[in-house]
């Protein structure tokens, strides 16, 4: 099968990291291929976290600038520090929810406008889904699980491999046992939302 590129950034903290783990459980479930590696920065403060996942016959994980097929963020900033993976076939989905460094709150540095973010990614990019995914952490019961939801939308568009149900027994062998059924939830309402969004 032809390799399909995926890199997922966050800051960290907002579970880039299990997000991977799902999606590699995921695969092995479906008998799918799949190499992944992590770039930690400074994530015990709020630094980077950036994983790539190739699905498919690729002899690497590394996926190099303008490679990415697709591109998760789950924060924008980092998904338009991210752009340089992208090309103009890429399928870009963001969480709209801000985490601004500390350099913002020290009024230091300005956090990029939201729309010009948005016109940024979309005039590089094949197609962008972007929307608040923190409020639906909210909606299913778990602030933390905003890496589900966009786990969601992702699965919607059919860009990989992996069905919803191999996604949600991932889910439910990787994640705590206490937050399953709002993980489930979380997963629902991120694909509903992508749907929606086209």
């Amino acid at each position: 099968m032809a390799s399909i590129r995926l890199i997922i950034v966050a800051v960290g903290g907002q579970g880039n990291l299990l997000a991977s783990k799902v999606l590699g459980e995921a695969a092995l479930i479906s008998d799918i291929p799949v190499r992944m590696s992590e770039i930690h920065g400074m994530a015990q403060r709020g630094g980077v976290v950036e994983s790539a996942v190739v699905f498919g016959s690729a002899k690497s994980s590394i996926i190099s600038d303008g490679e990415a097929d697709v591109l998760v963020g789950f924060e924008p900033s980092e998904t338009l520090r991210a752009l340089n993976k992208c090309n103009s076939k890429t399928i870009v989905i963001t969480n709209l929810s801000c985490l601004p460094p500390f350099t913002v709150a020290l009024g230091k540095g300005v956090y990029p406008d939201l729309d010009k973010v948005q016109d940024l990614i979309r005039a590089k990019t094949k197609h962008l889904i972007a929307f608040n995914a923190a409020d639906l952490a909210k909606q299913a019961g778990n602030i933390l699980s905003v890496n589900i939801v966009l786990l969601g939308a992702l699965i919607q568009t059919g860009i990989l491999p992996l069905s919803a149900d191999s996604v949600k027994e991932a889910i439910q062998t990787k994640t705590k046992k206490n937050f399953v059924k709002s993980n489930l939830k979380a997963f629902e309402l991120g694909f509903a939302a992508a749907k929606e969004l086209g």
